[in-house]
């Protein structure tokens, strides 16, 4: 599998100078964020900063295999709103093309529990991803529809039913089990029987709660205000998460590509280590654990 480091991570740094330090870390992809006033992201519509994060990329070995946009209107019900949203994430497939990346996060829309109106909301979810499916395939480039709470798929099972509901191979999971975990939803083996054969990305962070009886609260879809937080983040081995099982889970289903290593300095500095020492640190463990389960693999083979 290849690990990546992801934009979000960076904050400090620039595109080209994100991808240089995951050179530095040992990483062997980037996952880039794809929006404007973000210093470690792609602006919007910017051809001229796709094709220089392209050629340094380039350069230092390190490719860009993801974008990450913040779009989340596409289950708008007012018409002209979603299909402004639908056109900004055309604009991500097309950058994704500039820059040699096979993927796109998608937000599943912005959502917060039990609002009026679930079906209409959905119905425009599912057809702009449908609208979206045949641009995306011919790109080259696969639409990931993440496990994130502030949308329509906070769950597994929900990711798992719009999936299936679009039905196209262009649009698949992005399975992440921390977002899971402290939304109090799908254990790992709840997650992989919802989803496991639908997943197309995988995002790699950990943490430990600060009061694991808590409920869940955010009041955005980005990120949990620090006021709301049950948990602390946590360099990838340093946590709760049981890297070890989700990476077999994982092998068993056949996903053998990206592992996105988001680490979260953007959102919560105060809880990690320097982006390159985070970085390392967590590729480092997640590698170590790939090669526990080859040798374990090749014994029961013996």
């Amino acid at each position: 599998m290849k690990i990546a480091g992801h934009t979000l991570g960076t904050p400090d740094q620039s595109v080209p100078e994100a991808i240089r330090l995951f050179r530095r870390a040992g990483l062997d992809a980037a996952e880039v964020i794809y929006q404007d006033d973000y210093r470690s992201g792609l602006p919007v519509r910017d051809t001229a900063a796709a094709a220089e994060a392209a050629r340094v990329a380039d350069g230092e070995g390190v490719p860009i295999v993801g974008l990450t946009p913040y779009t989340t209107a596409i289950n708008a019900t007012d018409e002209r709103i979603r299909t402004d949203a639908v056109d900004e994430l055309r604009s991500a497939i097309d950058t994704a093309h500039t820059v040699g990346a096979n993927r796109v996060r998608v937000y599943s829309g912005a959502w917060q529990p039990d609002p009026p109106d679930h079906a209409r909301h959905w119905a425009q979810l599912v057809r702009s991803f449908q609208d979206l499916a045949d641009p995306a395939a011919e790109a080259g480039v696969v639409l990931c529809a993440e496990n994130h709470f502030g949308t329509m798929t906070q769950t597994a099972a929900d990711t798992a039913a719009l999936v299936r509901a679009v039905a196209s191979p262009a649009v698949r999971v992005l399975y992440d089990q921390a977002n899971l975990t402290f939304t109090h939803d799908e254990d790992v083996d709840a997650a992989f029987d919802a989803q496991g054969d639908l997943i197309g990305h995988v995002h790699v962070k950990d943490l430990v709660f600060k009061d694991p009886d808590a409920p869940f609260v955010a009041s955005e879809t980005a990120r949990v205000h620090a006021e709301e937080r049950a948990v602390v983040s946590k360099v990838v081995g340093d946590g709760s998460l049981p890297w070890s099982t989700i990476l077999r889970r994982l092998r068993r289903v056949g996903y053998d590509d990206v592992l996105s290593l988001e680490y979260e300095y953007r959102w919560h500095p105060q809880d990690l280590e320097a982006p390159e020492t985070g970085f390392r640190r967590g590729a480092q463990h997640i590698r170590d654990l790939l090669l526990q389960l080859e040798l374990q693999d090749a014994e029961v083979r013996s």
